[in-house]
Order: C-alpha cells, then structure tokens, then sequence
C-alpha cells in the first residue's frame, strides 16, 4: 500500500473511532449526517450468555420431557417429545452455526496485516 491509501484507511479509523466515542451523531459512509442511535443497554457478552441459557434451557426441557415418556407419565405424548426435541436440537444447531462464525471472524481479524 502507498503511503497516501495507508493515511486514508487510518483517516478513516480515526473518523470511526470517534463515532463510536461520541454516540450523538453519526454519519453515513457518504458523509451526510444520520438521526443519533440509542446504544442498547445490554452488553454483548449479555446478550450471548441469555441465548446459551435459553438453548440450555429448551434441552433440558426437552431431556425432561422424554424422560416422563419413558416413565409413562400421563398426558406426555410422544409427538410433544419429539417436537420439543427438535426445538432443542435447531436451536443447539444455530448457536454452533453463531459460534463458528464467530471463530471465522476472529481469525480473519488476527491475520489481518497492520
């Protein structure tokens, strides 16, 4: 890279660091001015810890539910096992899927040349 697209890419940097430091006005990568955003009060951190609980939460509810079928367990049907555990099933699939992703994307940011 020329010294002048190095100065460029790292003007831009700073223009986007400083967004992110002052949340009041942001502005498109044209240059126009955009309506100030809301910073949502949950961290990300938050946010991924709730959505393992819950997918915990849904096999478990599903484990529970084949074992009082197997116990015979009355008004425990066989299709709400089987639903319940496709649900825990999709939902263990999509946090694999986010969390492979998340890999990709932490190895493309750490081969990225500086």
């Amino acid at each position: 890279m020329s010294n002048m697209q190095v100065d460029s890419v790292l003007s831009q940097i700073r223009a986007l660091q400083s967004q992110i430091k002052s949340p009041t006005v942001h502005s498109n990568i044209a240059g126009g001015a955009v309506a100030p955003q809301s910073v949502p009060g949950t961290k990300f951190a938050d946010l991924m810890k709730s959505g393992l609980n819950a997918v915990n939460q849904s096999q478990l509810k599903a484990d529970d539910l084949a074992t009082s079928f197997q116990r015979g367990t009355p008004g425990v049907e066989l299709a709400d096992v089987m639903i319940e555990m496709q649900k825990a099933n999709v939902s263990f699939r999509a946090v694999a899927e986010v969390r492979n992703r998340m890999v990709s994307a932490y190895q493309e940011i750490m081969n990225m040349q500086i």
